[in-house]
């Protein structure tokens, strides 16, 4: 089921659909399960940080990529993003250039990486992760793949969203989880709760009763003051356009019109002549997110001029624990060097975080 797909029931309490669907679930999560835990995986030399989620859709591990790559630059390392490229007709391992490619060619999300870090685009993780070692990186990220056994990972740090939680629990098709709960989290080595809201306290709980820590932070508006008062039509095409709005409304900016669009949605001619007219039509300022707005570059002259005309509204992750990201580092670069001396994949990761 595509990411842009998602039914509503899969973020409300367990409802009959779920229940019907939830024996086709329970099959697609056994089979998943068992390859997460015994597909063997190729490993390179370098420390590998996987930014993964449970479910389906957007959680936040975009900006936690970027915050952490900014990070690992700051302690003069040259890190390196590794991405499936979602989206994208390129399959084999590619350097991503933002001035030659578009959303068509490599998906959005790494044409915002390689703004922050060289990023590689791969179909075949363990390809891509190669390519990134020869091109000098010492650590490599990876944006999703944590339920892809391919390619080894020293650390996973999964990304959860405070209000959609797990959403129902189910395994897909009945809700949004990608392997049964239980069977991802013996894979985990620590998770990050974005933003406030009862949603992840299954997790919050459940993963601290595993011994795994649980880092907390928020998206912080760049810039926030400047959109106080403005009015504006906001349009987006991510998961949960309603985080946007939201977000939007928090720094006091008035939404006189919105359109929300399917996650990783590639806009046509008319919806964005559509947008354009909207705006000049009620005098109000286009804005939209940084992965929308990636997705209009280089894909025609009026998505060019919709870019053109359209204001980008950034976020950063700010974790509560400021030296939560050096201890990632940390602890994969400690399991790095005792896989490799080793010789053989860690199957159980002793050290604390």
């Amino acid at each position: 089921m595509a990411l842009d797909e998602s039914p509503p029931f899969w973020w409300e309490k367990a409802s009959w659909q779920a229940w019907m669907l939830s024996p086709i679930g329970y099959m697609w999560g056994k089979a998943a399960a068992q390859r997460m835990a015994t597909t063997p995986s190729t490993s390179v030399d370098v420390p590998v940080i996987c930014v993964g989620n449970f479910i389906v859709g957007g959680a936040g591990k975009t900006p936690t990529t970027a915050a952490l790559a900014k990070h690992a630059r700051n302690m003069r390392l040259k890190p390196g993003i590794l991405s499936r490229g979602y989206g994208g007709g390129i399959t084999t391992a590619t350097i991503v250039k933002p001035d030659k490619h578009n959303a068509n060619d490599v998906g959005d999300e790494p044409l915002l990486h390689a703004q922050q870090a060289i990023t590689v685009v791969s179909a075949d993780r363990a390809s891509g992760a190669e390519l990134l070692v020869s091109q000098g990186c010492d650590v490599i990220i990876m944006d999703d793949g944590f339920q892809n056994p391919s390619l080894q990972k020293d650390c996973c740090l999964i990304v959860v969203d405070a209000k959609r939680g797990l959403g129902n629990g189910y395994t897909m098709p009945a809700g949004p989880m990608r392997v049964p709960f239980k069977e991802q989290l013996r894979h985990v080595d620590a998770t990050m709760i974005i933003g406030a809201g009862p949603g992840a306290d299954q997790v919050v709980r459940r993963t601290a009763r595993s011994g795994k820590p649980v880092f907390h932070g928020k998206l912080g508006v760049i810039g926030r003051t400047k959109w106080a008062e403005q009015n504006v039509l906001a349009f987006a095409g991510i998961a949960d356009p309603e985080k946007f709005y939201e977000t939007l409304t928090s720094i006091d900016a008035n939404i006189g019109d919105r359109q929300s669009f399917g996650d990783h949605h590639h806009y046509t001619e008319e919806e964005c002549e559509d947008l354009l007219e909207r705006a000049e039509r009620q005098k109000l300022q286009l804005i939209t997110t940084a992965k929308d707005h990636v997705r209009l570059m280089r894909m025609g002259d009026i998505q060019s001029k919709l870019a053109e005309h359209t204001h980008v509204l950034s976020v950063e992750l700010v974790p509560e624990d400021p030296k939560m990201f050096a201890r990632i580092l940390e602890v994969a670069t400690e399991h790095c060097n005792r896989r490799k001396l080793s010789k053989t994949p860690i199957t159980a990761k002793a050290a604390a975080i």
